[in-house]
């Protein structure tokens, strides 16, 4: 066989994945079909360090643009919230490079330029038809991303609500000053539906203007170039210079559905994993997954199971809350928006402890105590709408 297992996929779930189970002995193939790393970019270039850290990676400072103390939650009304924790804004083609590296490193053969055009399985393991030929496999890890083609192939389902993926356009932006703060700032309202229009700041006189937009189709063009438009006023500027856009999606609350079969297990966006740091997790629960597999000389879906039990355990509850949190979201008016988000100004959540579901309840009663009416803005999660 070409290899134990072939990765497809360069994302960074895919060379984590690659990275872990090749660590573990498992001679491994990775398959991309940009002709180089990084090229063109992906539009998900900020993290926060708490969310990294759940990966138990340390961030290295060679592929940071700017360190970031933080970012604003911003309501319609103009009113914030200020969320403080170490962040980053990331050149991302350095990011990708860096951890293509400590991939190949690990023992990793990389193959760039292979498109994959179909997966079968036969009584000896995986077949792949590729740019390069058919290759064989005893499994295969799919990180091809939020439109995988292959998972469809396979006769898989990866997101549970496939029609709410956040639709994204970014583009970096050029005017006097504005990569200066170090705080990021979130915007939410009916402007952006579903989701958020951000601007993150990467030093100097750049920064990123973007939008994440649900229900709304693929194209998000007209409220990106709303969002440059109130971007200008809000800030008083009158000469931005707009650069290449990148377009791309976020399943933030699709919610992972099926994340393995026989021989094969779906990772990062083709999997319904959101984030940078947490699809890395993914990457690396999947890859020790595959390794262990291998070398039990199993490769079933039961023994694959193993990978979704892992993530259940580290992140289920947490999806979960998310994407309660923003289907209420949807829902609001501007108006519920601004009372809810009144209740959190000014305030210190250093009180904030243990996983997603303790913290949940502590803002629940932090509300109750300050505003008892502001927790029936909740009731908007009832809404058909």
């Amino acid at each position: 066989m070409d290899a134990d297992v072939i990765v497809i996929g360069a994302s960074p779930a895919g060379l984590m994945a690659a990275r872990n189970a090749s660590r573990k002995g498992v001679k491994v193939l990775l398959l991309d079909k940009k002709e180089i790393i990084g090229h063109p970019t992906h539009p998900a270039n900020t993290f926060f360090k708490g969310m990294f850290d759940r990966a138990g990676e340390t961030v290295d400072q060679s592929y940071v643009l700017k360190n970031m103390n933080g970012a604003y939650l911003i309501a319609p009304s103009g009113g914030r919230v200020a969320i403080e924790a170490p962040a980053y804004f990331l050149d991302r083609l350095k990011f990708d490079e860096f951890y293509a590296k400590q991939t190949q490193d690990s023992g990793v053969e990389m193959r760039m330029g292979v498109d994959v055009h179909n997966i079968l399985r036969n009584s000896n393991g995986m077949s792949l038809s590729t740019d390069d030929g058919v290759l064989t496999c005893k499994m295969v890890i799919v990180s091809d991303g939020i439109n995988s083609k292959l998972a469809g192939l396979l006769g898989l389902q990866p997101m549970k609500y496939s029609n709410d993926i956040a639709w994204a356009m970014e583009a970096f932006v050029e005017a006097d000053g504005i990569g200066e703060p170090d705080m990021f700032e979130y915007y939410v309202g009916n402007h952006c539906p579903g989701w958020k229009s951000t601007y993150s700041p990467c030093g100097k006189d750049l920064a990123t203007l973007g939008v994440y937009v649900r229900r709304n189709g693929k194209d998000v063009t007209s409220f990106f170039d709303r969002w440059v438009d109130k971007f200008k006023k809000i800030k008083g500027i009158d000469d931005l210079v707009i650069h290449e856009r990148a377009v791309g999606g976020d399943p933030i609350v699709t919610m992972p559905k099926q994340m393995h079969t026989d021989g094969v297990m779906l990772v990062g966006g083709a999997a319904g994993q959101s984030g940078i740091g947490y699809s890395m997790h993914a990457g690396q629960m999947c890859g020790d997954v595959a390794a262990d597999a291998i070398a039990k000389g199993d490769v079933s879906a039961k023994v694959l199971s193993e990978y979704r039990s892992k993530w259940n355990t580290e992140y289920r509850a947490e999806y979960i809350l998310g994407r309660i949190g923003l289907e209420t979201l949807r829902k609001m008016e501007d108006r519920e928006i601004d009372r809810l988000m009144k209740t959190f100004e000014d305030e210190d959540f250093s009180f904030l402890s243990g996983n997603s579901t303790h913290k949940c309840m502590q803002l629940g009663l932090f509300m109750l105590k300050k505003d008892p009416h502001s927790f029936l803005s909740y009731k908007a999660l009832f809404r058909s709408k």
